[in-house]
């Protein structure tokens, strides 16, 4: 049996992608019989319930001198533990530069089995941004070098943070890529998915569904494909799924009130209904800036409920995106493509669900939380 001292910024009730994401990962690990302790910042709501093999530590600040402090002796207490540290910069509090948290375990490099997942690796750095911008792309990039250095494995979420990365560690040291698993488990309940499905349309209607927490720079490319849409295709739906959703669907009737009565809201929901809504949705429609990739969950629950999924590709897609045939891809910042390629898939239900089927074939064969854990769990 191994012994995992999980380390992340963010851990339910906590909301975000990596809270989400490490909840699997430590689930997936106590299942397969591993004890697990997760270490996280205080947390304004009790946590939720955990299986046997998993307790949920709670540090007294978010990774400041006290919490770094608690997080060391339980490290140099037990070295026998593996360590692995849930990265993303701006998890960690200090405005995104906690340096004395990778220092730490940079200081444990010997002492410690860490293996670090890099969900993201630095703040760019570019000339058109403020020198404060760079300042903090520059101090996040001797941050990465530190992890780097302090763990035995690195990881990274998708394919183009192999290149940033590779760049601040030495040319012998080994990047694994790990695609990241879907966070919403798959329910399997025809009559509640065909009751949700009645609700929001009729038999002859399509329903177009969209998954995510409609941050700005995803709304800015939703907004435009949604209008396309719903101008050309009088009788499709839209249902908006997850957090923020009913301020996004708000600020969408308001400017187009016309099309009111065919965008829904639902807004959070518990996980399990937040898969029965996706599995009555016809087609998805998941755009992203800089296009889709191994680390988008919100696509990937799309591809694990067997979901025909309309989206963008760009500078960070991976390779074998075009070639799996599970996604209709259209550039990105092309709202009209992005628009067409969904209308195809909502008029063709033969060819939506061909692709349903391999995007479902893709999701088990890359994307799967058995591959993660399996990763993981290797010597």
């Amino acid at each position: 049996m191994t012994t995992w001292n999980i380390i992340t910024g963010e851990y339910p009730p906590q909301p975000g992608g990596v809270s989400d994401y490490t909840r699997v990962v430590a689930h997936g690990l106590a299942e397969a019989g591993d004890e697990v302790r997760v270490y996280a910042p205080p947390a304004d709501a009790p946590d939720p319930a955990q299986p046997p093999k998993l307790r949920v530590h709670r540090l007294p600040d978010h990774f400041g001198r006290r919490g770094l402090k608690e997080l060391a002796q339980v490290l140099d207490r037990d070295r026998t533990a593996r360590v692995l540290v849930e990265y993303v910069p701006h998890a960690f509090g200090v405005k995104a530069m906690n340096v004395p948290l990778c220092l730490m375990l940079l200081r444990r490099r010997t002492s410690s089995n860490i293996t670090v997942m890099f969900h993201e690796v630095a703040y760019p750095i570019s000339r058109r941004q403020s020198l404060r911008h760079n300042a903090l792309g520059a101090v996040n990039r001797a941050m990465a070098a530190m992890l780097a250095r302090s763990a035995s494995r690195l990881f990274v979420a998708a394919q183009a943070w192999t290149q940033s990365l590779r760049r601040l560690v030495p040319a012998d040291r080994e990047i694994h890529w790990l695609p990241v698993p879907s966070t919403i488990t798959v329910v399997r309940d025809r009559a509640a998915t065909l009751a949700v499905r009645s609700r929001f349309a009729t038999s002859d209607s399509g329903l177009l569904g969209h998954f995510g927490t409609y941050g700005p720079l995803v709304a800015a490319r939703l907004t435009p494909a949604l209008r396309a849409i719903l101008s050309t295709e009088t009788d499709a739906r839209i249902m908006l799924i997850g957090r923020n959703s009913e301020k996004f669907r708000d600020g969408f009737v308001g400017d187009h009130p016309a099309h009111a009565s065919r965008v829904l809201a639902i807004g959070p929901l518990p996980e399990s209904d937040v898969s029965i809504h996706i599995g009555a949705c016809d087609v998805m429609l998941q755009p992203y800036p800089d296009g889709i990739t191994s680390r988008n969950t919100s696509a990937l629950a799309g591809l694990a409920h067997g979901k025909a999924t309309a989206t963008t590709t760009g500078r960070f897609s991976e390779d074998f995106w075009p070639r799996s045939g599970a996604v209709s891809l259209a550039p990105d910042q092309d709202a009209d493509a992005l628009a067409r390629a969904t209308i195809g898939l909502l008029n063709d239900r033969d060819r939506a669900k061909a692709m349903g089927c391999a995007a479902l074939k893709l999701y088990r064969d890359v994307f799967d939380l058995e591959h993660t854990i399996v990763a993981l769990r290797r010597a």
